[in-house]
């Protein structure tokens, strides 16, 4: 793997190109490691009472979103194992948060809700990452918006992709009912 020239290097044109543009990105980098810790402490320090963490703000925040997601459709959103959603789950429904229901066209499908409690605990999650995000575009400037949008969707693999295609799906399928 090559090595990223450093700021003291000088020397030809392309160079100094490449100093400036590893620079350029190791300041996003930076500023994307700061933002993440911002945006996740507040949730962080609500979901530490319920001895909840990040995977249960996550789970929480698509059900939410997507009412009636299947638990299939949620594993290919979440990118992770049967074993560790079925953990995360489980404390979710025993705590009041999330009930299971079966499709009535496939028995074999969940869908996941949330209940009263599950509304409420996801809101207040949500209500800080909204109001920091709110006071960012304000500030960068609302008509930026859809380069924003479109910068953190490129910043997102193919699979990460595919799995918004996912709620695209579950959402044209709800309107369809």
């Amino acid at each position: 793997m090559a090595q990223a020239p450093s700021a003291t290097d000088s020397g030809s044109a392309g160079t100094r190109v490449a100093t400036v543009r590893t620079a350029r990105y190791a300041n996003m980098q930076e500023l994307l490691f700061f933002a993440y810790r911002d945006f996740t402490a507040g949730p962080d320090a609500i979901l530490s009472e319920y001895g909840f963490g990040r995977a249960h703000h996550r789970v929480l925040h698509f059900v939410h979103r997507w009412p009636g997601l299947t638990v299939a459709d949620l594993l290919e959103i979440l990118g992770i194992t049967k074993q560790s959603l079925a953990r995360v789950l489980k404390q979710l429904i025993d705590a009041g948060h999330i009930e299971q229901k079966t499709n009535v066209r496939d028995r074999r499908q969940r869908e996941l809700y949330l209940t009263d409690e599950g509304e409420n605990l996801a809101a207040a999650l949500s209500a800080p990452q909204w109001r920091l995000i709110e006071q960012a575009l304000h500030a960068a400037g609302t008509e930026h918006y859809d380069a924003i949008v479109a910068f953190l969707r490129r910043m997102i693999d193919e699979d990460g992709r595919l799995a918004m295609g996912a709620l695209e799906d579950h959402r044209r399928r709800s309107e369809g009912d």
